[in-house]
This record gives structure tokens, sequence and C-alpha cells, in this order.
């Protein structure tokens, strides 16, 4: 601002006698120096002239005093005389108001002039003054002047204290007068001179001795504002020194501690005078009696917080946490952090008083946008959870602990990451069993706590550049950010570590499980296993990634020990789960992390803390991946003895891989008793066994596998045989190694047979694993000797029941669904070790009957897969043995539940279906017939996993055989009268049905059924041509039959093949057979009625059955079906050659009936070459020969000869091209001869000769000779079926 004009300061009285130098005209208002000089010295002025003089000079100095100091500085008596008088006025002047004038410009002038003399001067006037002052009320100028000059002059404290200390003994004394304003002026004067390190300690002895007792007792009964400010001014200036501490404490609570619990009153004890300024409703004293107690504290809390907690002066700093002033609560924030340190703090239970308060204020502060108000009450938080003894419970009900749950999630969820980071700590140390107990566990409340912690971690930025840093600034900037982020996910994984510590803590204490209130009724939520299992989410959701993930750009060794350590504390959340946990974190690579940590971070001393919770973590680790491992033998004997190996040895494996593998390579001294070499040797092993196990290969797999060699020549050597742990992760690991590098030498593989012949159980080394088998599969060496041992423990670890139930539709050279990846990766094995076959052989004959099984199941899919007649030999062979053993040994009961028996019968099957063509049977092969069938014979029509592949291999024997081989197995079959009266009980099971509405047989039943008429029709059609001797006739209810015929969805269309396959037999003979016989059922109770002249001609059937019969026929034909379509046609040709000599018009109703028109049409809307379908073809050749003009007609005959026209007929297939040669004959003899209505003009004839000329030839033998196929476990001859 602009000063304002005022009058000129000129008085014409004195100004005459002037020099003009004294005028200075420069300024807004003129002044003459030497007038104003003379108005303040006059005698008898009116004092407000004086006051107005002084103000006027005391601005021009203030604002000029470039103008005015050099001409004071000029004339240096002039100069003394005007400070005389104004110093002079100090000891005149009554009137405060104006006695601050003088002073003022006092001041000024001895700053402005900057002479010593001047100070001087002041100083000996004052010191004078004082001491010939004739009360200590004039002294309240001299004091006051000596505090402004003090204010102003930067060495006015030394100068006071070390050249004029005789005023010391004044100042002491102006404490003693009841003048509050003089003791004011005092304590601020001593204020300023104790601010001062070194004049503080040179007044040490004048505080102990006199200013000491004065200043508490001044403290303690002070009224006014100003003085209350000065002492508590003095006092914080006092307390910045430890010895005036202790003389304070000293006197005001001497002997107070936390072993005396009584306070020692004194005249003015500190903490009850704070205390007593703490109750004021003054903010300011209350900030600093708050700050001064802090000051005491922070020199030795356990020595002077006693004092203060007897004094109950926790409890009302408590009180004033109920404020708005956030000075006042950092203060008390400062002092209750300081009195955390002091356990009486808490033993006095201050801490259950004032914990609500304190939650309270945090919701206040968190309202505003103090950064360091928020950090500070959180800190102040966390120590008195931290601190709080376990005896004593902090949260006294559920309310209360709420609270402090929703205060420290509105802290965590701070933006500012400083206040978050301090909101974390918090969580962690909550989390402690004696805060959250009450019962119940709020677990609900504590998960919110860990997610809201973690999820603050995920939602972290990337620290990004500061753009506006260049260079190193910036790295140091982005580092710092980084450092920042690290310690906050350090605290948040503490936090973490301690929820895991406490799920665990909680697990031995039962009302700790689940809370006891929750109705029975009610789902129970919050439980120990709810919030274990939590747990375990968060790891693998958030705790996990948000580490590794900033690992990435930095790794922090204080980081990575709080998160091995916590890893390994979640082994023993929730047991059950370890193993999968275990799994989970191997194969995720974390045996390599802790070894690249220990290596990295570990050297030597270094880092003992990560070191350590490294090694515990791989220690725990691999005892739990062994344990859930699959041994054969399970030892805990073997368990201790690996986990005292890796407990003496981790801490000293800090090795990168190449020195892990040269350690792994190095030979013992022969002469040297120390076995840590080989300890740390086979711990290396036992670490890349667990590690490779989950398919973390770390360690590149051509240098380990030198290096295991190594290892082996070193144990040849030396002759040593390590334990079979350590051997079992050899073994695996060459296996695993194998396939990358070259095979193993003579000497190596000696070594390995020389320790496993030591060991005598084979499954302790063993490791269920297709890469192990393959590696002993690869060395003759190793599987001449261990071989039977290594596949007998392979197949009792394998599981076959799913293979093994799989129900496959398999042809000749079929495929096969996809099986377990074992169970392929064996069979790929067997494949290309075609020796091992003969090893499985001997499992078969020496074997248990669990792993005889699975071998049976192995061979019967090998063979599936692989065309191989040789072994087909060879399994025969030994199925022949097996066969005969079983019946020697067992009775008919017992091989009626053995379980071997199906899977050997249905590998006999198989073997005998790898001959697609027909083959002379040898002796072997009627052995086994006869085996086969007189076992069958002992079997009930219910033993259908045995009668089914018998069944099988039965009508194979009938079907793909020569015909001097048929006429001896029909022999065979048809003397074993126990086995015809078996089969006629299994055909019967054929009309069993329980009701209308149901299945008249299960579906296992219906194959058995299927297979059983298959195997009837073929022996029928055999005992007929070779016209063999009969031992037991089968009887047929013809009622039922025809019944059982009758076209229905519930039964498979396979049944209804099969069962045709019969009747086309039986009619071909006539219905006349020594084998079978259709029977009428007869009621005693009804007269038999004669049969009527229809009946009588088609005897054994009716009218009633021939009828029934055509609309089954019918009905099964447009189901469009292959292998039924063949079947119905065939039976329809064989019905009516059957009919046609017994009775010709029935015969020829049957073929003129219209349905037989629609039913042609139905087939006919096939697709493309529908009229050349072979089943087609013979419907219409059927048709034609008994003449029915109203079905067949000339355009069907033109469709038929136009289509064969337009068909290149070199590429139909055999049945198709002999089907449409007989159909062409058919008709051109129909025209020959005449004699029907359906006449064939010339322009066919011709064609018909044109076609018959064109028609390729056909291989009989193929025609006949069509393989044999497998159909839902039935086995089905498709040169049956075609015949």
């Amino acid at each position: 601002m602009e000063e304002v004009a005022a009058e000129p300061l000129v008085f014409e009285r004195f100004h005459r006698r002037h020099d003009s130098r004294w005028l200075l005209e420069s300024l807004p208002s003129p002044l003459c120096l030497a007038c104003a000089m003379e108005a303040v010295k006059e005698d008898g002025a009116p004092l407000v002239r004086k006051q107005y003089v002084l103000s006027r000079l005391c601005d021009v100095l203030t604002c000029h005093a470039a103008l005015i100091i050099p001409l004071l500085a000029q004339d240096e008596r002039v100069c003394a005389h005007f400070m005389s008088t104004l110093f002079e006025m100090l000891q005149t002047v009554e009137d405060n108001s104006v006695l601050n004038l003088p002073i003022e410009v006092l001041v000024l002038l001895v700053v402005e002039l900057k002479l010593d003399r001047y100070l001087h001067y002041l100083l000996d006037g004052c010191q004078k003054e004082l001491c010939k002052v004739a009360t200590t009320r004039a002294s309240l100028p001299m004091f006051v002047l000596l505090g402004k000059l003090a204010d102003a002059i930067p060495n006015f404290t030394e100068v006071l204290v070390f050249e004029h200390s005789n005023m010391m003994q004044h100042l002491a004394a102006g404490l003693i007068y009841p003048n509050e304003s003089i003791k004011a002026a005092v304590c601020y004067l001593y204020g300023k001179l104790y601010s001062v390190p070194s004049a503080a300690e040179r007044l040490l002895m004048h505080f102990i001795e006199r200013l000491c007792c004065l200043f508490l007792t001044t403290l303690k009964n002070a009224q006014t504002k100003e003085l209350q400010l000065n002492c508590m001014g003095l006092l914080k200036q006092l307390l910045k020194y430890d010895n005036f501490v202790s003389v304070i404490m000293n006197n005001s609570g001497k002997g107070a501690n936390s072993a005396s619990p009584e306070l020692f009153e004194g005249e003015s004890p500190l903490p009850l005078v704070l205390k007593k300024l703490l109750l004021s409703r003054d903010e300011i004293l209350q900030v600093a009696s708050a700050q001064c107690m802090a000051a005491v504290l922070v020199h030795s809390p356990t020595k002077y917080a006693p004092a203060f907690i007897h004094a109950d002066v926790p409890e009302f700093l408590f009180e004033c946490l109920f404020c708005t002033s956030e000075i006042l609560i950092w203060s008390i924030y400062c002092c209750l952090l300081l009195l955390t340190e002091e356990q009486l703090f808490f033993s006095k239970c201050h801490t259950i008083y004032g914990i609500e308060p304190v939650l309270r204020s945090l919701k206040e502060v968190f309202r505003h946008n103090n950064v360091e108000l928020n950090k500070q009450g959180l800190l102040l938080f966390t120590e008195i959870l931290k601190r709080q003894p376990v005896e004593i419970k902090l949260f006294t009900n559920i309310g209360i602990f709420k609270d402090a749950i929703n205060v420290l999630l509105e802290a965590v969820s701070c933006p500012v990451l400083e206040v978050a980071a301090e909101g974390v700590k918090a969580v962690a140390a909550i989390l402690r069993k004696d805060h959250v107990n009450f019962p119940p566990i709020l677990y609900g409340e504590l998960e919110k706590l860990v997610e809201s912690v973690l999820k603050q971690c995920s939602d972290l930025p990337p620290p990004l550049p500061n753009k506006k840093l260049m260079g190193h600034s910036a790295v140091r900037h982005q580092n710092k950010a980084i450092s920042q982020q690290g310690q906050f996910l350090q605290s948040a994984l503490e936090c973490f570590r301690n929820a895991c510590r406490l799920a665990v803590e909680c697990q031995n204490d039962p009302l700790a499980q689940e809370n006891a209130f929750t109705a029975p009724s009610l789902e129970k939520r919050d439980t120990l296993k709810s919030f274990s299992e939590f747990l375990l989410r968060m790891s693998d959701s958030l705790c996990i990634p948000i580490i590794m993930k900033f690992s990435e750009r930095a790794v922090r060794p204080a980081l990575m020990e709080v998160f091995i350590s916590t890893l390994n504390i979640l082994f023993s959340v929730i047991p059950d789960t370890c193993k999968i946990f275990s799994i989970k974190l191997a194969s995720s690579s974390f045996i390599r992390l802790n070894l690249e940590l220990k290596a990295k971070f570990c050297p030597g001393q270094s880092n003992p803390a990560l070191n350590q919770a490294c090694s515990s973590f791989l220690h725990s680790l691999c005892l739990s991946l062994h344990s859930s491992s699959e041994k054969m033998v399970g030892s805990s004997q073997e368990e201790q003895e690996i986990s005292e190996l890796l407990r003496r040895s981790l801490p000293q494996l800090n090795l990168r891989v190449p020195e892990s593998l040269n350690l792994l390579s190095e030979t013992p001294d022969s002469f040297c008793l120390d076995e840590t070499l080989r300890n740390h040797q086979y711990s290396l092993l036992l670490l890349f066994y667990f590690a490779f196990s989950q398919d973390d290969r770390f360690v590149p797999e051509a240098e380990l596998f030198s290096a295991i060699r190594s290892f082996l020549l070193s144990l040849q050597d030396l002759g040593d045989c390590p334990p079979p742990y350590v051997f079992r992760a050899v073994l695996y690991l060459l296996a695993i190694c194998q396939d990358k590098t070259n095979a193993l030498d003579l000497t190596s593989l000696s070594a390995i047979r020389r320790v496993l012949d030591v060991i005598s159980d084979f499954s302790l080394v063993y490791v269920h694993h297709p890469l192990l088998l393959n590696f002993f599969l690869r060395y003759p060496e190793l599987m001449g000797r261990f071989g039977h041992r290594i596949l007998q423990l392979w197949f009792s670890c394998e599981d076959y029941s799913q293979t093994e139930s799989e129900d496959d539709v398999v042809m000749l050279s079929g495929g096969f669904s996809e099986s377990p990846s074992n169970f392929n990766s064996f069979l790929c094995m067997l494949k290309d070790n075609p020796s091992a076959l003969l090893v499985l052989l001997d499992l078969v004959c020496l074997g248990t009957k669990e792993v005889i099984r699975k071998v049976l199941v192995v061979l019967k899919t090998f063979l599936k897969r692989n065309e191989d007649i040789h072994v087909c030999d060879l399994l025969r062979s030994q199925f022949l043995q097996i066969l005969q053993k079983l019946l020697v040994e067992n009775s008919s009961s017992i091989l009626r539940v053995n379980q071997i028996l199906p899977l050997l019968l249905n590998l006999l099957f198989l073997v005998q279906l790898r001959h697609a063509t027909e083959r002379e049977l040898d002796s072997t092969d009627f052995r086994l017939l006869h085996l086969v069938s007189s076992l069958s014979g002992k079997c009930s029509p219910t033993d259908l996993e045995i009668l089914q592949p018998s069944l099988n291999f039965l009508y194979w024997s009938l079907q793909q055989t020569t015909p001097s081989s048929q006429r001896r197995v029909v022999a065979m079959l048809l003397s074993n009268s126990r086995l015809l009266q078996l089969l006629e009980r299994v055909l019967q099971l054929t009309w069993m049905s329980t009701s209308p509405t149901e299945p008249a047989v299960l579906s296992s039943n219906e194959a058995l059924l299927c297979s059983a008429w298959l195997f009837f029709a073929s022996l029928l059609k055999q005992q007929h041509i070779y016209n063999a001797q009969v031992h037991h006739v089968i009887c047929l209810d013809v009622d039922k039959f025809f019944r059982a015929i009758a076209f229905r969805k519930r039964k498979p269309l396979l049944f209804f093949v099969s069962i045709l396959q019969f009747l086309k037999a039986f009619f071909r003979q006539n219905l006349s057979s020594s084998y079978v016989k259709f029977v009428q059922p007869i009621d005693e109770h009804e007269k038999e009625l004669p049969l009527s002249k229809e009946d009588a001609s088609l005897y054994p059937l009716t009218m009633q059955h021939v009828l029934s019969l055509v609309i089954s026929l019918q009905n099964l034909l447009v189901q469009k079906d292959m292998l039924l379509s063949q079947t119905v046609v065939g039976c329809l040709e064989v019905l009516l050659e059957y009919l046609h000599p017994k009775n010709q018009d029935i015969a020829c109703h049957i073929v003129s009936q219209p349905w037989n028109k629609f039913l042609l049409i139905t087939l006919l809307d096939g697709g493309e070459n529908s009229f050349l379908h072979p089943d087609t073809l013979r419907l219409f050749a059927l048709f034609l020969r008994y003449q029915s003009t109203r079905i067949i007609s000339q355009s069907e005959i033109s469709h038929i000869l136009e289509e064969a026209a337009n068909t290149k007929l070199p590429e139909l297939s055999n049945v198709t091209v002999s089907t449409l040669r007989s159909f062409l004959l058919l008709v051109s003899s129909l025209e020959k001869l005449r004699s029907g209505k359906c006449q064939v003009d010339p322009a066919q004839v011709a064609s018909i000769q044109v076609l018959l000329e064109s028609l390729p030839t056909t291989s009989r033998i193929q025609h006949r000779h069509q393989g044999m196929v497998c159909l839902g476990g039935v086995a089905v001859s498709l040169s049956h079926i075609g015949d």
C-alpha cells in the first residue's frame, strides 16, 4: 500500500537552530529528525505529542530506514543521546500503550544501525535499571525490551547469556512477582534464550538451581492466557533437551514408573498441570498441552509415560478426540502413539475406553483431505491393535468391532496410496484371534476386509514415467513409485498372511468353527470352512497373480519373503486340499521360483529370512507332493527321512542351475566321512523329481541326463546305494529326459541293475508313468531282469474299468474309442516292443486275477487296433492253457462268477475275428471249441458275460471255416446235449415278456438272444447240409414264436435279423428237421378242434401264422435297414417257396395284396438308383416269378431297364450285378414262356439282351465270404445274412 501523507513534523520552536541536513523533505510527509528528538526529550511536553512523534518515527524507520540511518550514523553523539532519551522514557512512562513505541524505536535503531555497542549500551542500561528498581513492577519495560531485542537480533541470545550472564538472576526474580504480565514477559524471554542449544546448555545449572521450581509453580498457577501461552512456549523449548526433560520430570513425578504404580505428587507435577490445560476449553492451550506431552514422551516413552498414565492423562486425551480441530487431533494422535510404547497404557485398560473415540475421530478425519492426519490416526489404531495384550480384549462388543471393520474398509479404499498403506497395516493388525473371537467370529466381515485389500492391490496402476523429468531423475521417480507399490504389496501380503494364520489357529477351537446360534434349518455361511475356502480362492485369483505380475518389474527380497511364507501357511489352511494346492503350485513353476530366489538373493549369509522362507516352503511342498503321489507302498518312515534330508540340505542349496548340475556330477572323496555332498545331491534329485513330475522342466533335459549319468557312475565307483526314494527320482528323471539324449551305456545300466538288485521291494522305486515303463522297455538289459515286476506294478496301478465297459461297434479292422492317455501309450509301446507281449502272456498265467483281467483288456484292445496273425497264434495257444486251468481248478459255480473268464472269451473271439477269410481249423482250434462249448453247457441263461462271447466264438467256428472243418464242428456241437439244452432255454427267453408295455428282456439279454438265434440258425443250416446226428431236439412253441416276430419299436432291429435267419433256414427245410420242431400248445381244458382245410395244408403253421408273418415282414421292410432288408426279402422268398406247393391260392393271395404296391413305392423313394437296389430287384423278381401283374407292370420293368442302361455297370457291387442278372434272366424267361399277362415288347427284349452281355462277371468266392462284423457285441456273418 502507498503511504498516506501526514502533516510535516517540524517544530518551529526548535527548528531554527537545526541544521538543514536533519530535514527529510523527500518523505511523503517532511520530517525534521532533530525536531522529533527534541520533542521527545522536552520535559513537560504532553504525552500525546510524544506518542505521536514516536509513532511517526517508528513508521519512518520501518519504511524509510535508508534515509534516516545514514544521518544518525554520521553523528554517534546525537544517536547515543536519542537512544538514551528513549531509554529514559521506559523508566518514566507508566502507560503501557505508550511504552511499546519507544521500545519499538529502540529495537529498530539497534537493528538498522548494526553496531554492537548500541546493543551493549541497552543491555548495560537494562541491567543497571533492574538492579536499582525499587519494585519489580518497574522492570516490566526492561523485560519487554529484552524480549523484543531477542526477536529482532539473531545473536542476541549468545550476547545476553555469555556476556551479560549476571542479568539471569534478575530474570528468575521476575517469576516471583505476582504480576502475571511481568511473568509472561520473563517466560517469553526465557523461551527465546532456551531456544538456542548453546545458550540452553550454558543455562542448565541456572535452570536446575533457580528456574525449574519457579517455572513449574508459575505454570501451575497461571491465570491469564498470555502467561499460560508464554509458559507453554518456554516449556516446549525446554522439552527439546533430554537433560531438561529429566530435571522437569524428576521434579514433578520422581520415581513414577511401571514398577511403582503410585504417583509421587510434587509441588507442581507436570502431568497434572498439562492435564489441567487439556481440560480447558481453549483449543490453543489444548494443542500446546498435547504437544508438550509428546515432547516429553518422545525422549523415553517407557521412562516418562507411567507418570502421565497414573495421572489418567490418556483418558482425557481420548475425550479430546471429540473435536473438529485437525491440529489438536494430530497432537493427540502423536501423544497417544507414544503412550502405546508403554505396557502400562494397556494394562490400565485405557485402550478399551479409548478405542471408540479413536474410531469416531478416524471417521471424522476421513472426511477431510489431510493425508498426514489420516496416516497418523491409522498408525495409532495399528499400534493399539498390535500392542494390545492377548488377555485383555480390545473390542468389548460386536458393534464396536463392526465399526472398526467399516473404518478399515474406508481406509483401504482410499485413493491416496499412503493412506491406504496405513489402512492395510491396520487390517493386518486386527487379524488376530483375540481381536475377532467373540464368538461368533464374523468371518464374512473378515472376508470383506481381505478381499478389499487384495483388490486394492490389483487396482494399482503401473508406475508411469514423469514426462517433466529427464534422464536419471525420471528413472529415480519411477523407481520410487515401484518401491512404494512394493511396500504396499508387502503390507497387503502381511495382511493376507495374518488371515491365513488366523484360519489355522481357529482349527483347534470348536467355538470358532461356526456360529453356534445359527438355526439348524438355515444354511451356515459364516464358518471357518467357508473362510478357509475363501482364502484359497483369493490366493489363486488375486494374491499369486498380483505378486507374480509385480515381480516382472522388480523383485524385492522382503516382499518375496512374506509371499513365500504366506504360501507355506496356506498348506495348513485346508489340509484336505493340500494335495490339489501343492500340485497347482508345483505345476506353476514355484519350485523353480524358490530356487531362483535362493540363488539370486541368498548366497552366503545374505537375506536369511528369505532363505528360511524359501527352504520351508520347498520342504512343505515336497512333502505334500510326496504324500499325494501314487505310491505303491506308503511309508511314514520314508516320509520322515525325506523331511529330515530336506530340512538339513535346503538352506544350503543356494545354487543356480549350472552350479546344481555341477554339484550333481561331483564324486565325493572316498575317504571322507562327511555325507554333506551326497545329501545335497539327494536333495537336488528330489527337487528336480518333484518339479519334473508336475511338468516344470526348468533344467535342460540333456544336461540333467548327463549329470545323473555321472551320479550313477559315482555310485558305481564308490559302491554307494542311495535310499529307494532317491533312486525312484533317478529312474523317473532318466525316463523323462531319455528322448532328448543318447542311450545309456552299459556301465550306467550296470549301475542301475546293481542298485535295483539291492532293493528288495521294486515298488519302492516305481513311479506310475508311461515314460518309465518305456525306459525299461528300451533296454533289454533292464527288461530281461525286471520286466515282469514293472509290468505287474503297471497293471496294478492302472484302472481299465471305463475302457472295459465301453461297448464299441468293431468291424474286422475297425477303430476303438478314445481311451485314457496311459492306455494308449502302453498300446503304442507294445506295438514298438513285440517282445513285451511274451511278458504279458506270462502274466496271464502267473499274475493275480486283477492283473490278468487288465492284461486281457489290453490284449483285447491291441488286437482291435493291430492285425498280427502271428500274435493271434501265440494267444490262442496261451488261452487254451488258461481255459484248461480254469476248468480243472474251478467248479461250475465259481466259473460263473469269475471276472477273468468273460474277458478271456471276448479276447478269444477277437483272436478268431482276425481271420478275414475261411481257414482250416487245427487241433488247437478244436480243443478251444471243445472247452468253450463245454464251459457254455455248464452255464445258465443268466450268465450273460460268459455266454455272449462264447456264442460269438461258436458262431464264428461255424461260419468262417472250410467245409471239412465245418462238418467236424457241427458234429462236435450237436453231440453236446448240455449245450443244446442251454441253447433251448436261452431261446425261450424270447417270449418271456413281463407286460405288453415293457421290453421282454433287458438290453444285455437282447444281445444274447441275437447271438443265440444266429448261432441256432447257422447250426440248423449246417446240420441239414451234413445230415449230422442230433442228440437233443429243440421244440419251439409256434404261437409264441410268431408273436415274437411281430414288429415292435421297442425291440432292436438286429433281433429281427437274427430270428428271421432261423425262420429262413427252417422254411428251406420245409419246417421239418430232426434238430428242431414247431409244436402247438395243448390246453387240457379245451377240446381239440379239427383243422380247417387251409390250416391242414399249411401244417404245422396256420393261416393266421402266415398272415401275421407277412404283415410283420412288410413292416420290417419299410425300416430300410440294410441287414434287415436282406433278411426280410430272403424270408419272403422262402415263405412263398414253402407256400406255393402246399397251397398255391394262399401264395398268390399274399403276392397279389395291394399293400405290396405301396411297399414298393416306399422302397423306391430311397434316392438315386433305387430301382437297382439288390433288395428292390429281388422283390420285383419275387412278384414276377409268381405272376403278380397287379404289383409289377410293364412300366416298372421299363424303369428298371432304363435305369440300368444309364448306369455304369462296372461300378456296381457284386451283389447288385448278381441280382440284376437274375432279374433280367427271369424277365427273359417269362417272355419266352409267355405264360403271364406281363408282356415285354421287342425293344425291351433287345435291351435285356444288351444288358446281359454288358454285365461284368462276379467272383463267387468274394460273394460268399463277406467277413464278420461285431454289432453291439453280437457277431454277425455277412455271408450268412446275404445267403
